[in-house]
């Protein structure tokens, strides 16, 4: 009898044991995150890319918790399109979106969007993504219409598509 009470207790303590680990395993998941060194490749061929078509920029990118991984300037980029950069990167972590078509989507809130201390919402902000996975976003200020600056960094981001795709 104390043996099959013992096998008892026993069952029971290894059972509830696991049911403890099965409930805690859900408390924690796994992200994926930019890492610095893909963040400074990616700020610093989105300079490149403007450069050659004649712009002077600032590309800052930024984490998918909006955190600034990596800022870069051009030689002569205007300083405040640093702080434009990254708004602009912020309102793409905020959004989903790219900040253009956010922009676009939400004219009615956009204003008012615009207050929000760190973003604005002007075109010039692309989500960077990989795997399926939203690691973060670039923003790109400094060439005449916000238009350009995406095409920058969306020509930055072709050139590492192989490299996100395959990403861990």
């Amino acid at each position: 009898m104390k043996i099959i009470k013992k096998l008892i207790y026993t069952t029971c303590f290894s059972s509830l044991f696991c049911l403890s680990a099965q409930v805690q395993a859900t408390d924690m998941f796994t992200v994926k995150n930019i890492g610095m060194e893909l963040a400074r490749d990616i700020a610093s061929e989105t300079v490149l890319a403007c450069r050659k078509m004649g712009y002077q920029v600032s590309a800052v990118v930024v984490d998918r918790n909006g955190i600034q991984r990596a800022a870069l300037r051009d030689d002569l980029a205007a300083q405040f399109t640093l702080q434009i950069a990254e708004e602009k990167a912020n309102a793409v972590v905020m959004s989903g979106m790219n900040s253009g078509a956010f922009r676009k989507n939400r004219e009615d809130i956009r204003m008012d969007l615009n207050h929000i201390n760190g973003i604005i919402i002007m075109q010039g902000g692309v989500a960077i993504t990989a795997a399926g996975s939203r690691l973060g976003a670039v923003g790109v200020s400094g060439a005449p219409g916000g238009e350009k600056d995406e095409a920058c960094a969306i020509q930055a981001l072709e050139k590492f598509e192989e490299r996100l795709e395959f990403a861990d």
